[in-house]
């Protein structure tokens, strides 16, 4: 029997053996393989730009475009950690194809690579596949497909911070402050308020003039039990304890900022509803909003922000889109949750041919929606007079207009409508909806209030989707973008962030977009459908 060789080189009772395999490892690869691809279509971008964030590249180490390649092509093939990426690197005959004979990267310069390098340049080199797929004619650069999702961050689920809890608490805080100033001044006899405003260096002056207080008088503090603290050592603990909780509430409000929350963990990411909920009880987690755009299937731009609602991402999108993509689109499909009187319009100034999905497309087919006699739009208008006549044939005038603002400054005009007689009416019941000012249904008169613009571009869109062309693109959306989505989450198995702050979640958000090019490029080009950049509808036989 022999014994087990416990030395720790391994190699010491091995049979020497010789390995037979050419020396041009790509003779191992199949020709339509798609790290051939991944290799190719980096190679015909610009990579100056990711160059310039290295002072000093060594020769005999991977360089940044092998390993761009490397991140790509691991994100492919479902690997996301850094070291795993150079376990594969080490095992991977296809791994060791993009390194061409360099040696192999630790994890730390794989991982410093997508945080640092990759994520101060991301959008150029995104920008830059753009313009080589454009150029290839893989892009229509007509219809842009545009769509959100939220992914989870890396920090942790009850790590939240919410600012409306905040500014209850900070409101207490400062409103005992006055009031123990006053007190300990009468207490120890020094003077710090000379008006009636308090701020924080208040506090500062008497903590300064108490802790000389007890400097004087060689007061020595006790901690404990079975001690009893002086009033000058409860005035100074107290004075530290405001101090400390009004910075603590400012910070969290700057981080907070526009947000409602943020986390602990990851200062840029906020509590949202995420779809993936496991608990089935609406649980928030912290998480980021994905925006993309996709254009014949392919991922042309990418962007990562705190906002819980896609409305107000759809215009900064298109801005930032145009600053870092040379080709103008003229077509901008979405789907309900963008719209708004607000990119209504500022598509149509900037030229645009929108086709978004009114939020009631869905509910005007109901029956419920068309019986509701309490709807506007069930009502007849007399545009003329501008009145509405309800079920009852009683005429809603308008009685005055207000401005709302939104958070973004776009300002929306509403006009106000009031039933002239609501006494008596048989159809009240029905006709009247909610209670915001908590009276009994006998003494509420039917109200009305809208934006007739928003209406007037609600119906223009409405007619705009039902159109065969709009039909087609709203058919083509849920394909090719929600597609993309689906290819990310479910094929390449990412659901989470590995990494904090905005600017690394859009780098790997970037990364995973390249990586969802590269293997569309390769299904198109097998399939020989590169260049077909819509799916036609399908005609229904009808029934004899």
């Amino acid at each position: 029997m022999t014994t087990l060789n416990t030395h720790v080189n391994y190699t010491i009772w091995e049979a020497p053996y010789q390995l037979s395999l050419p020396l041009n490892i790509s003779f191992q690869i199949p020709d339509d393989d798609p790290v051939r691809l991944v290799k190719l279509l980096i190679e015909r971008m610009d990579l100056s730009p990711l160059y310039q964030t290295y002072s000093r590249i060594e020769k005999n180490q991977a360089s940044p475009r092998q390993l761009l390649a490397i991140v790509i092509y691991a994100s492919m093939n479902q690997i996301f950690s850094s070291r795993r990426i150079e376990s594969a690197c080490r095992r991977d005959l296809n791994f060791q194809y993009l390194l061409e004979g360099k040696p192999v990267p630790d994890h730390a310069t794989i991982a410093r690579f997508r945080s640092h390098h990759m994520a101060a340049c991301s959008r150029t080199l995104f920008a830059d596949m753009d313009a080589v797929l454009a150029q290839a004619g893989a892009l229509s650069l007509k219809n842009l497909f545009i769509d959100g999702t939220k992914i989870e961050s890396v920090a942790n689920k009850y790590t939240f911070v919410w600012k409306k809890s905040v500014t209850k608490r900070q409101a207490k805080v400062l409103a005992k402050i006055p009031g123990f100033i006053l007190k300990t001044q009468e207490l120890f006899g020094i003077q710090v308020l000379h008006t009636h405003a308090v701020h924080r260096y208040h506090l500062r002056r008497l903590l300064g003039k108490l802790k000389r207080l007890q400097r004087e008088g060689h007061i020595v503090f006790v901690h404990g039990k079975g001690h009893r603290k002086t009033p000058l050592q409860k005035a100074i603990e107290k004075a530290k304890d405001f101090l400390h909780k009004t910075k603590e509430y400012a910070v969290q409000l700057h981080y907070c900022g526009d947000r409602n929350s943020y986390a602990k963990t990851d200062i840029d990411a906020t509590f949202m509803h995420l779809k993936e909920d496991a608990m089935k009880n609406g649980q928030v987690k912290p998480a980021y909003n994905v925006q993309y755009s996709v254009d014949a299937g392919f991922v042309t731009w990418v962007t990562v922000g705190p906002q819980t609602s896609d409305c107000t991402t759809l215009l900064p999108f298109l801005e930032d889109f145009r600053k870092h993509f040379p080709f103008q689109y003229t077509r901008i499909i979405a789907d309900s949750g963008y719209e708004s009187e607000e990119n209504y319009t500022k598509l149509a100034e900037q030229g645009y041919d929108a086709y978004i999905k009114p939020s009631d497309h869905e509910q005007r087919k109901k029956r419920r929606f068309k019986k509701d006699i309490g709807k506007f739009q069930n009502m007849d208008y007399d545009a003329k007079n501008d009145v509405f006549y309800c079920h009852n044939h009683r005429k809603l005038t308008c009685v005055g207009k207000k401005t709302e603002t939104t958070s973004t400054g776009f300002k929306i005009r509403k006009s106000h409508y009031v039933c002239e007689d609501c006494s008596d009416c048989p159809y009240k019941k029905g006709c009247i909806h909610g209670n915001r000012s908590k009276k009994p249904l006998e003494k509420r008169t039917k109200q009305l209030e809208l934006s007739k613009r928003f209406q007037a571009q609600r119906a223009e869109m409405e007619a705009h989707i039902s159109s065969p062309t709009g039909k087609m693109l709203r058919m083509n959306r849920s394909i090719q973008s929600e597609g993309a989505f689906s290819d990310i989450k479910a094929n390449l198995s990412f659901r989470r962030f590995l990494s904090h702050g905005t600017e690394n979640a859009l780098a790997t958000s970037i990364i995973l977009a390249m990586a969802h090019n590269v293997l569309t490029l390769h299904h198109k080009l097998q399939s020989g459908n590169f260049g077909t950049y819509l799916y036609s509808l399908k005609k229904v036989k009808k029934s004899a």
